[in-house]
């Protein structure tokens, strides 16, 4: 899907609005309709995707992945309350699929009503104890109902220290008021569906046709995280990011491109970086990550489309290659 919500409340960082393995494209009548639906969204076309899915939903309206793509086009188009609408609906009908809840979470988060933000997360773990996304979203939820709690502390006695380090204590744990990313991810896509024109360097050609299960949520976590020590001047985290095996752009050696990049990150006095549209496509130890990304500095906001070439280490997965594009 296209731009889906690009930020919350600052404080609440790594929060994941997410479009997962729940809902993959089966081999139905279903599937090409809807992947031209998605299409169109991907190319900035969001009220015609938006005009299309209606009449899809009208001719199959218990269909979850037709529901589940309105919902996450009318959060782009910043229609909250009828995404809220949507998301409810979906979880209704399919009240075994988390991730409706999740989104509904993050839905209710950038509105402030973090206590159904909270029973949303519940119900999705309820359903799926294993989803990892939702525990975390979860774990960020009581972060910024305690951040409330002791702001409110020290309204009513300034004196409070115990309040005043614990508040510290989340706000360094979030950042100081930069916002965060919020990736939207879609189905893992396996090595063979990745596009005939996309070359991958010589490394990546050994991508495996299996696709681990957990790829999805492993991949999109590495990329938040990615994001969010950018946007928080982490540098140490922000370096951490990127493999043994990175490959910086325009010939530069690993050296002379981090020293680059730490220039341009202490530059500016704040960074925002949002993403959005995460798309994966992912084997057995390589994957590639497309989304769309807004970086906002001291300026107006710039917006690139990128792609992320990643290699998994252990549990973990690393950079390889960064690719933008207008």
């Amino acid at each position: 899907m296209n731009n889906l919500i690009a930020s919350l409340t600052p404080s609440i960082a790594r929060f994941v609005l997410i479009l997962s393995a729940s809902f993959a494209f089966a081999a139905t009548a279903y599937a090409d309709e809807l992947k031209e639906i998605s299409q169109l969204a991907d190319q900035g076309q969001t009220a015609v995707a938006l005009d299309r899915v209606n009449t899809f939903i009208a001719a199959n309206p218990k269909n979850p992945q037709g529901l589940f793509m309105k919902g996450v086009l009318l959060a782009e188009q910043g229609r909250r309350e009828e995404a809220i609408k949507v998301f409810s609906d979906v979880t209704e009908k399919f009240p075994n699929l988390p991730e409706p809840y999740n989104n509904l979470a993050v839905l209710y988060a950038d509105q402030g009503q973090f206590d159904k933000a909270r029973k949303a997360l519940e119900t999705a773990i309820k359903t799926h104890p294993s989803y990892a996304t939702a525990h975390e979203n979860l774990g960020d939820i009581y972060a910024r109902m305690a951040s409330e709690a002791y702001g409110k502390a020290l309204q009513l006695d300034t004196a409070n220290t115990r309040a005043q380090g614990k508040l510290s204590l989340i706000k360094d744990l979030f950042g100081t008021g930069n916002k965060t990313t919020i990736a939207a991810s879609e189905p893992v896509k396996s090595a063979s569906a990745i596009p005939a024109a996309y070359t991958p360097p010589a490394e990546a050609k050994k991508v495996n046709t299996a696709t681990p299960a957990n790829a999805s949520e492993a991949i999109t976590s590495a990329v938040n995280k990615w994001a969010q020590a950018w946007s928080n001047k982490n540098l140490d985290q922000y370096f951490a990011s990127y493999g043994a095996s990175f490959k910086p752009a325009q010939g530069l050696n690993r050296q002379t491109w981090e020293q680059q990049r730490k220039e341009r990150i202490n530059k500016p006095s704040k960074i925002s970086v949002e993403v959005s549209n995460l798309k994966i496509e992912a084997g057995d130890s390589l994957a590639k990550a497309k989304f769309k990304q807004s970086y906002h500095a001291d300026g107006k906001p710039i917006r690139t489309s990128k792609t992320l070439l990643m290699k998994r280490d252990g549990d973990n997965w690393y950079i390889i290659e960064e690719i933008a594009s207008n």
